[in-house]
């Protein structure tokens, strides 16, 4: 086998490889979002999460790679592993929205917005991103560096998010006149198995986006994103975990979680670009905006379940950010790049999202009745309990 066949085969194993981690996470969102809702929405939130996987992934396959990338063309791996890589990321984009506006959303207008989203909305982001800009050529030049996703995925998801919950509103009795009603989560292990799930999915997230493993220089430079990937996760852990015992004197378990996943979306637009110190301090305020920003969102009456504007929309804006900050070897990266792409790109996905899901809306009503929120979205979405032997909780 001659060296660059050899190289061929190495990189189309490591896509395919980092590909099945990133699926993983799929699984992970299922988990960790089942665990924070209340039993009587456990088997709609992954009906969702599975529907979202299946239906955003076919409309990309059908519609959103071309839309994306202009052609099917690959020279240094095989094409059907880097679309399948290209694949993975779709459905992450639509599945940090299951999660904030579980318990009072219906499926099937989600499913028509999460194919929307993959075959349009994600695959426009990621033209102009990614994609070289293809359709607009240089006209938008938006010089932001973003490896993995911090705004091109997570930031997309979060801004459409913010969207749909501006337009459905809050779960039936969460804001009752000043007061906050607290409703906790009602599995922790799975909360705790779906973080982690989700966690080494980043592995293949981060590490899989440096595109090629075949040489020592690209094999070092994937292994130093995923050791900053990581590192950022224990930052983000760390100081979500202390600011809370420091607040209460207790550790809570889904404020940790929330806050090691802040750290690893914070770190996603540049693990490649930074020393191995630096995620340390990118990830570990990702933790502490995740801390800041949930009661922040429920002191605008904005009701996300899972905290995904905290970890996916406020981390993806300040990890894209930081990198313009903090990238100090790369002059090409600047903060004025960075800040150009989050802005327009925000602009984009928030107004565009909003406009279709309003359409939608108009067809199909995104809310559930006050009445099926009250007996649970399992028996009026999925006619199928996820603990039918519990008394369910109202």
């Amino acid at each position: 086998m001659v060296p660059s066949e050899l190289s061929y085969v190495i990189d189309t194993l490591f896509a395919l490889f980092a590909m099945t981690l990133i699926i993983f996470m799929v699984p992970g969102f299922a988990m960790l979002e089942a665990g924070l809702v209340r039993t009587k929405n456990v088997t709609a939130v992954l009906t969702i999460n599975l529907m979202i996987y299946v239906v955003a992934s076919m409309a990309f396959f059908l519609i959103g790679y071309s839309v994306a990338f202009g052609s099917w063309e690959k020279e240094t791996m095989s094409l059907w592993a880097a679309f399948l890589f290209q694949m993975a990321f779709v459905g992450k984009t639509i599945n940090i929205m299951s999660g904030g506006v579980s318990e009072r959303v219906r499926i099937i207008p989600l499913a028509l917005f999460a194919v929307v989203m993959g075959a349009v909305i994600y695959p426009l982001v990621v033209n102009v991103t990614w994609g070289q800009d293809w359709i607009l050529g240089s006209w938008l030049d938006l010089q932001m560096y973003d490896l993995a996703g911090s705004t091109v995925i997570h930031s997309t998801g979060g801004w459409a998010l913010l969207a749909a919950i501006l337009l459905i509103g809050a779960r039936k009795g969460r804001y009752q006149g000043d007061q906050i009603r607290v409703i906790p989560a009602s599995n922790i292990p799975l909360v705790v198995l779906g973080g982690m799930l989700l966690w080494i999915g980043w592995f293949g997230f981060n590490g899989g986006s440096v595109g090629s493993i075949a040489s020592k220089e690209s094999a070092d430079a994937v292994a130093l994103t995923i050791l900053n990937t990581n590192t950022a996760g224990l930052a983000g852990g760390i100081v979500a975990g202390a600011m809370m015992y420091w607040r209460y004197r207790l550790f809570d378990i889904t404020m940790i979680i929330n806050g090691a996943l802040g750290g690893l979306v914070a770190v996603t637009a540049g693990p490649d670009q930074y020393g191995v110190y630096m995620p340390i301090a990118v990830g570990g305020v990702g933790g502490a905006l995740v801390v800041f920003a949930v009661p922040f969102f429920d002191k605008l009456r904005i009701d996300d379940p899972v905290g995904a504007l905290s970890v996916h929309l406020v981390n993806g804006i300040w990890g894209t950010l930081a990198l313009g900050i903090f990238a100090f070897d790369n002059e090409s990266i600047t903060f004025l790049g960075q800040l150009k792409g989050v802005v327009i790109i925000g602009i984009f996905v928030f107004g565009v999202s909003y406009a279709i899901l309003y359409g939608i809306n108009r067809i199909s009503a995104f809310r559930a009745s006050d009445e099926q929120q009250l007996q649970g979205m399992d028996v009026s979405e999925c006619g199928v309990e996820a603990y039918p032997e519990f008394r369910r909780a109202i």
